[in-house]
């Protein structure tokens, strides 16, 4: 009985040893040793970095030891190593860990972007690969350095591309960047403005503060910066705010973006020294925050189980039980430690399986490979976790940013980012500003055109037509009574030059004024130049016939020059010169459009708005060269017509078209139109509307003065005279021409006729004084000489004293001084008076004519004599000859 008892006892210890050891044995999970790496405190504080990301690591162990196999095989255990946010003392403490052992596969972790750089950039080298859940630092994109680092934090990168996308959505292309003076938010803010110029995005200012945050936000509002980039800790935004208040930087004319790239919510209204809450509020009302979004917005399940209202639910009660703080990257750390445990899993099962299964035996796989294996990895690792999908790209882990407003005491979602497929998707039912809009980048400055209104165009032109039109009826009535004009005209051909001058330049003036906004490019040069031709062409053609006049006028009664110039030429070598300045100006530097930028101006309706007037007109590379050279030869000829002009002012003529008054007027108001002209077009560049009115005025008003002044006074004398001027019909007119051809030819044979017997009488006498010469010849030379002269003598005193004595017998008619006398007196009267007749020109051989004539044919030119007596009248005496 003894040894049944001590039996049945055994059986029931075995019984409880099966049933207690048994599961113990079957919990047995291998280790997996990893380091896990970050500073215990912040260093300045004293806050317990660790305790709050703790409570995440222990839940996130705790929900590892449920899974199944394989990854409920393995135990994951951490070995904290305090960072001390120092590089230096951080890379000794890895080196002695790793020297004292266990062998270390993964490095968790990693708070301070200074330590995080330096260790995984020496991590290829020691064979680890670092998952963290904090590394968002942009500079820690680049592959070729920090290849085996995995973070489960988005990168600030993503951050910065959301809002680049949020500025372009509104336009907004002008911008100022307030960055706290930290290395994390330094490193950011590079590569937002990186960012910012790729997109052309233009940061004005870009102001780092370390304690005088009010100073920097003034330098801001200094430069009329409106779109107001934040880059600051949570605990200094309220500060931010209080001085945007008392700067008055808010309001409907301001948009202020948080961008720190954390996870926080709002923490505004805190005590800050000079502000009240409710003037924080105020200030931040409006902005918008961007941030990493913390928590998946789904309920579906993750890889551990858990949703996430339910991991957040499960923190807080496990922070409540080590009453340590809340910590905004819990959810982070939860989802590197599934990324960590899943990827030393798998790598492990495939060593095992290798190791198994392999055809040569004891075969051991080498830490390189275990190293590339665990690598690949962490690269393929993809599951839900509680802060949504986990996979890498490059390193980084695509994520979305919440677009967060805070409107009234709260903040207010409204829109979203995805990292991924870089799309920004907003709410605009919920996004709201204070304005009637978004904010405007600056002060709008509105472009506004100053150009010829099309009433002022209408106005100018109507005139230009009527002064082109009178030109027109001017020249059809000279054409038309061309033979009575010349009559009260000096010369038809001058008068139809100077109608063209003034054509030409009324022409300019509806070239010049039509709008260039109308027109394309080519057509404005092309109008450009027709305006500089023919306003040039045109003030030269009537300038250089008024300066003939005037130098005709007074070389007649001045110089007393006994033959016409030949003033044509002076009008070819203008119009020749004018050509060569204006073809090389056209050639080498031709006029285009170009834009002229005036003064701003506030717009009366809207002071967010400035006017910025332009205008367009035609101009070139060396304007004001071309323009000296036009002026050039222009300018001297001006002052030689005035002085002319004012020579002959007091002259009179029976011509009303050559009155010495009449064309010093004419040329005085040339001259004063045309500088007052230039000047003017000068000094109103700035306004085009008037320089177009006052030079076209100008220029109308110059020739309105030439036609009343030069062409009026003719036409009144020829409309008063027509009755005596103009036969009443042409059969009168016919018979007039008949009765002056029968005269003509009547005078031209009395005249032949008497040329016959005058040579006959010559030929005579001629023969006479042959025969007498032969009988002299035989006297003395002395004696004939001495007779003579006495003879000569003698009769000379006779004559002289009795002058009316009358000769009467032939021999004293005959006698060879008085034969002398009659030829030095009769051939110049043959020769004026037969010569004209049968086409000849007149001779100055002869001292009995002192006045000049001309003799025309019958095509109706007009002869002129004229002299200037010493009172200054011009007499001028009209003969027409017909033949």
């Amino acid at each position: 009985m003894v040894n049944g008892g001590r039996s049945e006892l055994l059986l029931l210890l075995l019984l409880v040893c099966r049933l207690t050891v048994g599961p113990v044995l079957a919990q047995v999970r291998h280790p997996l040793p990893v380091l896990w790496m970050m500073p215990v405190s912040s260093g300045q504080g004293g806050v317990n970095l660790t305790a709050g990301l703790g409570a995440a690591v222990t839940l996130a162990l705790q929900d590892l030891k449920k899974q199944p196999p394989p990854l409920g095989n393995y135990d994951l255990q951490l070995q904290l190593l305090d960072s001390q946010c120092d590089p230096a003392k951080s890379l000794k403490a890895l080196f002695d860990a790793m020297w004292a052992g266990p062998k270390y596969l993964m490095v968790f972790g990693g708070v301070c972007p200074g330590v995080t750089s330096l260790i995984a950039r020496s991590l290829p080298a020691l064979n680890l690969v670092q998952v963290s859940f904090a590394a968002a630092s942009p500079s820690l994109a680049n592959r070729k350095w920090y290849g085996n680092l995995f973070s489960t934090m988005p990168s600030d990168r993503a951050v910065n591309q959301a809002t680049v996308k949020l500025l372009q959505r509104h336009h907004w292309t002008r911008v100022g960047i307030v960055t706290q003076e930290t290395t994390r938010l330094s490193q950011m803010k590079k590569d937002l403005m990186r960012q910012l110029l790729k997109v052309e995005v233009q940061p004005v200012s870009t102001e780092t503060v370390s304690e005088d945050v009010c100073s920097s936000l003034k330098r801001l509002k200094d430069l009329d910066v409106r779109i107001i980039i934040a880059q600051f800790e949570e605990d200094s935004v309220s500060e931010v705010f209080c001085c945007a208040y008392r700067l008055n930087l808010f309001g409907s004319r301001y948009q202020w973006m948080v961008v720190d790239g954390g996870t926080g919510g709002w923490r505004l209204g805190g005590h800050v020294s000079g502000c009240t809450t409710t003037s924080v509020l105020t200030a931040a009302d409006g902005s918008i925050r961007l941030q990493i979004r913390p928590l998946s917005n789904t309920n579906t399940p993750g890889v551990s189980g858990r949703t996430a209202q339910n991991y957040q639910d499960a923190y807080l009660q496990q922070l409540i039980q080590e009453g340590a703080p809340l910590s905004a990257l819990h959810a982070f750390a939860y989802d590197t430690v599934w990324v960590a445990a899943s990827a030393l899993a798998q790598v492990m099962e495939a060593v095992k399986h290798r190791e198994k299964y392999s055809a040569k035996r004891n075969v051991t796989v080498s830490e390189d490979e275990v190293q590339k294996m665990l690598l690949e990895a962490v690269k393929k690792t993809q599951f839900e976790g509680v802060t949504g999908p986990v996979f890498f790209r490059n390193g980084e882990r695509p994520t979305s940013i919440e677009l967060i407003q805070f409107q009234g005491s709260s903040g207010v979602l409204v829109g979203e980012f995805s990292s991924e497929t870089q799309q920004l998707r907003l709410r605009n039912h919920l996004l709201k500003f204070k304005g009637g809009g978004p904010a405007r980048d600056q002060t709008l400055v509105r472009p506004q055109r100053r150009h010829v209104k099309l009433l002022q165009y209408s106005i100018v032109s109507s005139a230009a037509a009527v002064t082109i039109i009178i030109a027109l009826m001017l020249l059809c009535f000279i054409i038309f009574h061309r033979k009575h004009w010349l009559l009260r005209s000096g010369s038809v051909s001058q008068d139809q030059l100077l109608l063209l001058g003034v054509l030409l330049s009324s022409s300019s003036v509806l070239v010049s004024g039509v709008d260039g906004a109308s027109v394309s490019d080519g057509t404005f040069e092309i109008l450009c130049s027709a305006g500089v031709w023919t306003l040039c062409v045109g003030h030269t053609v009537s300038f250089t016939v008024l300066l003939i006049r005037t130098w005709t006028l007074y070389s007649l009664c001045t110089v007393k020059l006994k033959q016409r110039s030949r003033s044509s030429r002076l009008l070819l070598w203008m119009l020749l010169m004018d050509v060569l300045v204006l073809t090389s100006w056209q050639i080498l530097d031709p006029l285009r459009r170009v834009v002229l930028q005036h003064h701003v101006e506030m717009d009366p309706s809207d002071q967010d708005v400035l006017v910025q007037p332009f205008s367009e007109h035609c101009g070139c590379s060396h304007m004001e060269l071309w323009l000296t050279a036009v002026y050039g030869y222009r300018g001297p000829l001006l002052g030689l017509g005035c002085f002319l002009a004012w020579n002959i002012r007091s002259v009179q003529t029976d011509h009303p078209a050559v009155s010495g008054q009449r064309l010093a007027l004419s040329m005085f108001a040339v001259t004063v139109f045309s500088g007052s002209g230039v000047l003017g077009s000068l000094l109103t560049s700035h306004n085009p509307p008037l320089q177009f009115c006052l030079s076209s005025v100008l220029i109308l008003c110059c020739n309105i003065c030439i036609l009343i002044g030069l062409f009026g006074p003719t036409i009144l004398h020829v409309r008063l005279n027509s009755s005596k001027l103009q036969p009443p019909c042409e059969l009168q007119v016919e018979a007039a021409e008949e009765e002056d051809e029968e005269q003509l030819s009547r005078l031209n044979r009395q005249l032949k006729s008497r040329t016959s017997q005058l040579d006959a009488e010559i030929e005579t006498i001629t023969m006479q004084l042959s025969s007498e010469s032969e009988i002299l010849h035989h006297v003395p030379r002395s004696d004939h000489a001495e007779l003579r002269s006495v003879s000569w003598n003698n009769e000379a005193r006779a004559d002289d004293r009795n002058p009316e004595k009358k000769l009467s017998s032939p021999e004293d008619v005959n006698a060879p001084e008085l034969v002398q006398r009659r030829l030095s007196v009769q051939l110049p009267i043959l020769h004026h008076s037969y010569l004209p007749v049968i086409g000849g020109v007149p001779s100055s051989s002869s001292s009995l004519f002192g006045s000049r004539e001309a003799f025309v044919h019958h095509d109706a030119i007009v002869t002129t004599i004229t002299s200037c007596p010493p009172g200054g009248h011009v007499t001028a005496e009209p003969i027409r000859r017909q033949q």
